[in-house]
């Protein structure tokens, strides 16, 4: 009896999870005043839908240019804002008022405003343009405390903060598997970032891109508590227990 004992106790002790599984950025000294890009900007892509808004001194110079939202949807619940947005189609083209296509897929939304900007030029003058991304946002699943799809209005978030606006990793979720899928001109890219090392901080992936999606993969533990698999180290806690007010009943 007191062997069992001895043998599950030694399993507990050696299925708990150890510091160094647990710790974010374990070696985060070693990134210590490296510079931080400052540059990021999302690309472009197709069925993106862009806010565009086009200004100028005169109002009536640029009226033929500004698409006219639909009067019946803007008072209801169900907008679609590719109604009100320019959606970027398949060829990578939205269609602007007058001008008729301009090419912006694969372009910074920097280089979308100057590429409208020189299109409106021989028109208005003093034209202002701007661009924003309407549908940026990211999906977060797996054992996190809070998945879902998250709207990033400013167009720039990194991994740790989609993680933070899913609420973090639960106990559950293993911080050496956080993959990442991204479609990137019609291919499908992945990659599998470790959360306990700080290298991942200069990755290609450390700032999300629009409908990136992140999933954590649950634990051994986690899948076993979700499913019908019994958790062995809960199981042998009980049987531990057991077996201990057996012993001192039978004394």
């Amino acid at each position: 009896m007191r062997k069992i004992l001895l043998l599950a106790t030694i399993f507990l002790v050696c299925s708990c999870a150890t510091k160094r599984d647990i710790i974010y950025f374990q070696n985060i000294d070693e990134l210590d005043e490296t510079g931080i890009s400052q540059s990021f900007e999302p690309i472009i892509e197709a069925n993106d839908i862009l806010y565009i808004t086009i200004s100028s001194l005169n109002p009536d110079v640029i009226l033929p240019f500004i698409k006219t939202p639909n009067p019946s949807n803007t008072g209801n619940n169900n907008f679609n804002p590719g109604l009100q947005g320019y959606l970027v189609n398949v060829e990578g083209n939205i269609i602007l008022n007058v001008i008729g296509e301009i090419q912006v897929a694969k372009k910074t939304r920097g280089q979308a405003i100057q590429i409208i900007k020189n299109a409106l030029k021989s028109y208005v003058t003093d034209v202002v343009v701007d661009v924003r991304i309407m549908n940026f946002e990211v999906t977060v699943l797996g054992a996190v405390n809070n998945p879902g799809k998250f709207a990033i209005k400013d167009e720039r978030i990194s991994i740790p903060e989609a993680l933070a606006l899913a609420g973090d990793l639960t106990e559950f979720g293993q911080r050496n598997e956080i993959i990442i899928v991204r479609e990137v001109e019609g291919l499908r890219k992945t990659a599998r970032i470790d959360l306990r090392t700080a290298d991942f901080f200069e990755s290609e992936f450390y700032f999300l891109k629009q409908n990136d999606l992140v999933y954590v993969l649950p634990s051994e533990v986690g899948v076993k508590q979700s499913g019908f698999i019994p958790d062995v180290p809960g199981l042998l806690s009980l049987v531990t227990v057991i077996l201990s007010t057996v012993i001192l009943l039978t004394r």
